[in-house]
C-alpha cells in the first residue's frame, strides 16, 4: 500500500466537505485533531496562552482562539497521514465542537485508494511535512464569495448547535474580515488556490473517480 494525500483547506463553511462527498474521496478530518480545551497551553482570544490549570468548558467556549494553530495537534494529525498512505487504515479520534474534546475513535480505511484528502482549516501546516514525507498528492485551498461563506457557515454552525450564538457571530464577522489574509497564507505554505469546479476535477482526477464528468483538472471544460 502506497497512498497519497491531498491537503484542502480553506475558510470554515467554504463547501470542502461537501465538495469532497461529491467527488467520492476518503476523507480524514483534519478538525477531529482539535486539543482539548481543558489542556494548558492553549491559544487564547487575547493574544496569551491558558495556563497549567487550562479552562472550563464554558471558558473554553469563550476565551480559547480555534482558529489559532497552536489549538490544535499537528504531529498526530501526521502520524495519522503516515500511516493512512503506508497501511491504508488508522485509528482516529472523533472530536465534538461543542464539548471542545475528543469523545470518541474510530478506524478509517481507505481500501485501494491510490490518494485520499485530508481536510480542515489548518492543512496548509501540513504541506512541506507531507513534501518531505513524500506522501503529497496535491495541496488546495478552495476559495468562494466571502458573503457566500460567511452565510453558510453562520447556518452551518447554528444548525449543529457548534457553539452559543453569542460567540458564533462575531467570530464569523472576524473570520470574514481575515479572510484575504488567510489566503495569503495558505499560498505561502504551498497551497493553490482554487475555485469549486477545479477543485472538484483536481481531486477526481487523483483519486480516479469519475464522479465530476466533464471537469478537467485545469479548470476548463
Amino acid at each position: 500500500m502506497c497512498a497519497q494525500v491531498i491537503l484542502l483547506t480553506g475558510p470554515s463553511g467554504s463547501g470542502k466537505t461537501s465538495l469532497l462527498r461529491r467527488v467520492g474521496a476518503h476523507r480524514l478530518r483534519l478538525d477531529d485533531f482539535y486539543r482539548d480545551g481543558d489542556e494548558p497551553g492553549m491559544p487564547l482570544l487575547d493574544g496569551t496562552f491558558s495556563g497549567d490549570e487550562g479552562s472550563t468548558r464554558t471558558e473554553a467556549m469563550a476565551r480559547i482562539d480555534w482558529d489559532h494553530p497552536a489549538s490544535w495537534d499537528a504531529d498526530r494529525a501526521m502520524d495519522t497521514i503516515v500511516q493512512l498512505c503506508a497501511e491504508g487504515s488508522a485509528k482516529v479520534p472523533v472530536y465534538s465542537i461543542p464539548d471542545n474534546a475528543t469523545v470518541n475513535w474510530t478506524t478509517l480505511d481507505i481500501g485501494a485508494a491510490p490518494a485520499f484528502a485530508a481536510e480542515g482549516l489548518f492543512a496548509g501546516e501540513l504541506v512541506e511535512r507531507c513534501r518531505r514525507a513524500n506522501v503529497l498528492a496535491d495541496a488546495l485551498a478552495l476559495r468562494r464569495p466571502r458573503v457566500q461563506t460567511w452565510w453558510f457557515r453562520l447556518r452551518r454552525d447554528l444548525a449543529e448547535r457548534r457553539k452559543p450564538i453569542r460567540v458564533l457571530v462575531p467570530r464569523g464577522l472576524r473570520l470574514t474580515h481575515e479572510e484575504p489574509a488567510q489566503m495569503r497564507r495558505w499560498t505561502a505554505q504551498g497551497c493553490r488556490l482554487v475555485g469549486r469546479a477545479q477543485c472538484e476535477a483536481t481531486v477526481a482526477e487523483h483519486i480516479g473517480s469519475v464522479a465530476v464528468p466533464g471537469n478537467r483538472a485545469d479548470g476548463i471544460g
